[in-house]
């Protein structure tokens, strides 16, 4: 996997000298990990890593993988980047206009006054869209990590814990098994709970009856993963299973419709459709998926509004759910692989009913 040649690549397409990437998951897709701070420089012909004393080492051996050369900078940042582009005769560079902080457009522009600026645009993030093999590996690492937890922790769910605790258990789970953090912070939630899509952990307790609902993610070599699962404590009435039934077959739909060169709106709207049938659309509030990588919600998404279409490589979330105001809520959360033999689901946690 050749980052740097696809940099280049976007950097002839605009005809500029350079790139510039400060966000830290567009170093972490050059330099191979997650540094909370430096900048990543690339010309036509080289491609630098900059950093403090705080990630020399780590960056110098992530460099024989990823070919970049590895400055370690005593000073501000922006200088050492002005020093490369005099050197390097940049007279044009690519930068983040949709990420990079007012602060540091300014101390850049300060410190080369004679160069252009080009928008980036979402042109890496296309490519970062475009999963490779080998990333794919790592998000089924990451995928295997949560689902292992997710099935140790039904074990401790039970009538009087609460949200809270059993969060806390989650997130203990994952770090044993070998995440190398959360891709977020875990939802779970019990009862009339449910109803809220982002509803944060609290001091509910679980009572019998309840539906109890996971969102959850592990995350590997900076790659995330992404599932929801709801389930029943005890028993669950005629009604909810109904309406558990309406989401499974919702997301199922669109499931079935996700396909490279099809508009994310119209697999949203296979999701939506069968929901609408039986009256329900509107309780659903939320877009049907996202995109996922090395950030858990990136670039395109699935919504009435979206203009994006799926590509081959795109990783997405399909997580349809409905919410009646206190009462419940239910959601069923996959993550789907377009590759280029087809649609594969990465999530493989029974979707049936749950009753614990």
């Amino acid at each position: 996997m050749n980052n740097i040649s696809k940099c280049q690549r976007i950097i002839k397409d605009l005809g500029a000298d350079a790139l510039i990437l400060c966000d830290e998951a567009n170093m972490h897709y050059l330099c191979g990990f997650s540094p909370s701070e430096g900048i990543v420089f690339i010309t036509e012909n080289d491609a630098f890593h900059l950093v403090d004393s705080r990630y020399i080492e780590t960056a110098q051996q992530h460099a024989k993988t990823t070919g970049l050369t590895v400055k370690e900078v005593n000073s501000a940042f922006e200088k050492e980047v002005a020093a490369i582009a005099e050197k390097s005769g940049v007279m044009t560079c690519v930068f983040e206009n949709e990420t990079i902080t007012l602060k540091r457009y300014e101390a850049l522009k300060g410190e080369m006054p004679s160069v252009t600026f080009v928008p980036l645009d979402n042109r890496l993030m296309l490519e970062r869209g475009r999963k490779e093999a080998e990333e794919i590996v790592l998000m089924k690492k990451a995928n295997a990590i949560a689902e292992k937890s997710f099935l140790e922790l039904l074990n401790y769910v039970e009538v009087g814990k609460t949200e809270k605790e059993l969060a806390a258990q989650f997130d203990y789970l994952m770090a044993q098994n070998g995440s190398h953090g959360l891709s977020f912070d875990t939802i779970l939630l019990t009862g009339a709970h449910t109803s809220m899509p982002h509803g944060v952990p609290g001091d509910k307790k679980i009572e019998e009856g309840d539906f109890v609902l996971f969102d959850f993610g592990a995350t590997y070599e900076g790659y995330h993963s992404d599932m929801t699962r709801t389930v029943a404590v005890g028993n669950a009435t005629d009604e909810m299973r109904q309406m558990y039934d309406l989401v499974l077959k919702s997301q199922l739909a669109g499931i079935k419709a996700l396909n490279a060169d099809v508009k994310c709106a119209d697999v949203y709207k296979a999701a939506w459709d069968v929901l609408e049938e039986q009256h329900m659309a509107q309780y659903f509030r939320h877009g049907l998926g996202h995109g996922v990588g090395l950030e858990i919600h990136e670039g395109f998404n699935a919504s009435p509004r979206s203009t994006d279409t799926y590509e081959v490589g795109n990783v997405t979330s399909v997580e349809p759910g409905i919410y009646l105001p206190d009462k419940f809520g239910i959601r069923i959360e996959d993550v789907c692989y377009i590759s280029p033999r087809g649609r594969e689901n990465l999530s493989t946690v029974t979707k049936e009913l749950i009753v614990l």
